[in-house]
């Protein structure tokens, strides 16, 4: 099945350049409409998209110093520092330090962090629950392959 409805979120018109523009619109417009509400919530906190994500990556890690982050976003340490430095300021991520490495902080969410990125995330998997109820199992199962399919790219 293919769907050819066009999305009219776009504050120009635009035409397709290639057959497969029109799936690179889906990807960013339903991207955008995946963290729409998570990113007004995030703005209401004097935060943005670039916070969050760090605040998932360390949510979710074990163990985990700067330069795991770092990688872990596909972002240099210094595109890192500036956005972490607003979190330790804010009292959302604290560290100490690794024993036997003493340069290496280990990262960790402090309880505000953890309620901020579980609430901001918590957007995102409602905005995911609602796509997903609007499509089968198989529609679920196919957008999951795609996803994977372009995530592999990374490796």
């Amino acid at each position: 099945m293919v769907i050819e409805k066009k999305i009219n979120t776009a504050s120009v018109r635009m035409k397709s350049l290639d057959p497969l523009d029109h799936s690179l619109e889906l990807l960013h417009f339903g991207f955008r409409g995946l963290t729409v509400e998570a990113d007004r919530f995030l703005e209401t906190q004097g935060l943005s998209r670039v916070h969050h994500r760090i605040l998932y990556v360390i949510a979710r890690a074990d163990e985990i110093n700067i330069g795991d982050l770092a990688s872990t976003l596909g972002v240099s340490k210094q595109a890192a520092h500036r956005p972490l430095t607003h979190l330790f300021e804010r009292d959302l991520v604290c560290y100490t330090r690794e024993p036997g490495r003493h340069r290496f902080k280990l990262l960790a969410l402090t309880e505000r962090g953890q309620a901020l990125e579980q609430a901001v995330s918590e957007l995102e998997r409602q905005a995911l629950r609602d796509a997903f109820a609007r499509t089968d199992v198989q529609g679920k199962e196919a957008w999951m392959k795609v996803m994977m399919a372009l995530a592999e790219r990374l490796n």
